[in-house]
């Protein structure tokens, strides 16, 4: 590793390493704050032998008190004069071990002198046992020194300074212990950084999507908090980075495949909360808004949750479908957007894969795609169920999301997996919520749109102008299949070019108006042909029952549910928790 991978992975796991300094600053202070304040005092002992007239007798003199030195220094730290010392003071509630314990005696090299050191929580009784314990030593030193016939002793001890009663603790150090803390914090959290780096397996870059996939990235989308209350974009109003990331999604699409683009695509993870529901709505939202005719499909029969997120009526839909008790131009459903339709769940089957693998499921995808531009179909993921798989055989191809920093690799490769063993073609793949700072961080839009704030309005207004519609359907509320192409005739009102941006053709025989502030502004009931008779009236007052069982027979009634048309300009769809 470089140093800039470790620049990256602190940048990424920063928290790690401030929490790991932060409780390791903590443990040290806390440390020093239980610890038992102790004090030191100190005394100094004189060791010398009895000198000769000559040079050499002086010489050897010194050497032999060095080496005495060096005795002397063991035993003041043993529990023989440590006993003397108690008893001389009369403490009986110390023992000579403890005593000894605090004892510490060092001498300096090629010298005759020793430092005694005596601690204790109280400063008086370590200043008095010090004190004692030297005037101890140098009576056990005469002793010991005298020769048994009564001459005068080969070396001789003298206390050269006495303690003083100790002024401040030598311990705790408090302001060395939070430093070492600080220190050690530091090092031990990037430790731990580099190792949860190299251990994490998580999905955070686009060449690991890439590689276990084998196709393209067609679009990241960063993490959009306002997504969790508000999951459907609104395009025509919308400059947020999570909007422009759609918007380059949408362009992707087109390179996917010149010849033949994909029209019915599958929109699909490994596994739940990964954002896939809020990807096939705003894909189809955007696909939409550059002028596309699209119907969204919520496939997902075990957990719908399209028509919570765009507000529309569950309850009837694809499985009445595919149960052959409802038509499918009574179940589609108009949008508050321009130019997308919504094909619900319905009532929720026993048999989902059953449904969805049924030649009637293939019959009603083509019928979709006669219809409209594109069909976005959200499934359910591929891990726990294989719903996802037969949908993508059947259209004309997937794509895959992955979820940052909480999708693995295994899982991932083996949702690729999923779809490879089915013959199922994987189109791309999205990298989803992202983070908008730091390492996997997308692009960020909102400067250059606060700069155009004043102009952005007008164009977006301009803009938003209803889906071009085709001609023969066979029932008002949907776009209806055509047998041929060439029974299709353009209808008069908005063209729509390659550049994707509309505007109004007059007359060949008028000269062209100069343009006004309404001239691209489309009432809402301009965009969808007239409303058909309630269902009451076409086919009685008889409420819909939903189905007891599904089957492939035909009933003898064919219960229909008539989507109600709402206002373009109705409020905002009831939020959902995002997946």
């Amino acid at each position: 590793m470089e140093v800039h991978d470790y620049l990256r992975i602190l940048q990424a796991r920063w928290k790690i390493v401030a929490v790991t300094t932060v409780v390791a600053v903590l443990a040290a202070l806390g440390a020093s704050l239980l610890t038992t304040p102790q004090y030191e005092a100190k005394t100094r002992l004189f060791v010398s032998t009895a000198s000769g007239a000559s040079v050499q007798e002086i010489y050897q003199g010194n050497l032999f008190s060095q080496q005495r030195v060096t005795s002397y220094t063991e035993l003041l730290e043993g529990t023989t004069l440590a006993q003397r010392t108690l008893d001389k003071l009369g403490l009986g509630e110390m023992s000579a071990v403890d005593l000894a314990g605090k004892v510490t005696a060092s001498s300096t090299p090629d010298t005759v002198l020793i430092d005694t050191a005596v601690t204790d929580e109280s400063p008086e009784r370590a200043r008095d046992l010090a004190n004692a314990l030297s005037d101890e030593f140098v009576v056990m030193a005469r002793e010991l020194e005298t020769p048994e016939d009564g001459g005068p002793p080969t070396a001789r001890v003298v206390v050269e300074q006495y303690a003083a009663t100790p002024s401040s603790p030598v311990t705790p150090k408090t302001t060395r212990n939070v430093a070492l803390g600080l220190a050690v914090g530091l090092l031990l959290g990037i430790a731990l950084a580099v190792l949860r780096d190299r251990l994490d397996n998580t999905i955070k870059d686009r060449n690991a999507v890439e590689d276990l996939a084998g196709t393209g990235v067609v679009g990241v989308i960063p993490l959009d908090k306002a997504r969790h209350e508000e999951p459907a974009i609104v395009f025509a109003e919308a400059n947020s980075g999570d909007a422009e990331a759609y918007r380059e999604m949408r362009t992707n699409l087109q390179f996917l495949e010149v010849d033949n683009p994909p029209r019915a695509i599958v929109v699909t993870s490994s596994l739940p909360s990964e954002g896939k529901t809020t990807t096939a709505v705003n894909l189809a939202l955007v696909l939409a808004e550059a002028g596309h005719s699209v119907v969204l499909v919520e496939a997902d029969l075990r957990r719908p949750r399209v028509t919570k997120y765009l507000g529309s009526l569950g309850d009837a839909g694809l499985s009445n479908v595919l149960a052959h008790t409802a038509a499918l131009e009574d179940v589609l459903q108009p949008t508050r957007f321009d130019g997308m339709w919504v094909l619900a769940a319905g009532g929720l089957p026993p048999n989902p894969s059953e449904l969805l693998g049924s030649a009637h499921a293939r019959e009603v995808i083509e019928d979709l795609r006669s219809r409209f531009d594109y069909v976005i179909i959200d499934a359910p993921p591929l891990l726990p169920v294989t719903d996802a798989a037969i949908l993508t055989n059947i259209a004309d191809g997937a794509l895959l999301i992955a979820r940052y920093g909480k999708t693995t690799r295994e899982q991932f490769a083996r949702a690729v997996g999923n779809l490879r063993s089915v013959n199922a073609p994987v189109l791309g793949t999205i990298l989803s919520m992202t983070p908008t700072k730091g390492r996997g961080s997308a692009y960020e839009y909102r400067y250059y749109y606060s700069s155009d704030k004043d102009g952005a309005a007008p164009a977006a207004a301009q803009t938003s102008t209803p889906a071009t519609q085709r001609v023969g359907a066979p029932a008002p509320t949907a776009p209806a299949a055509q047998p041929a192409p060439q029974a299709q005739a353009p209808v008069e009102g908005p063209a729509r070019p390659q550049n994707g941006h509309r505007h109004v053709e007059p007359p060949a025989t008028q000269a062209y108006p100069a343009p006004s502030n309404d001239a691209y502004h489309y009432r809402a009931a301009e965009q969808f042909p007239p409303a058909p008779q309630p269902a009451s009236e076409r086919y009685g007052s008889e409420p819909y029952q939903a189905p007891q069982a599904y089957s492939a027979a035909e009933p003898l009634s064919r219960p229909v549910v008539h989507a109600p048309r709402r206002p373009v300009n109705d409020s905002g769809s009831e939020s959902g928790e995002e997946r």
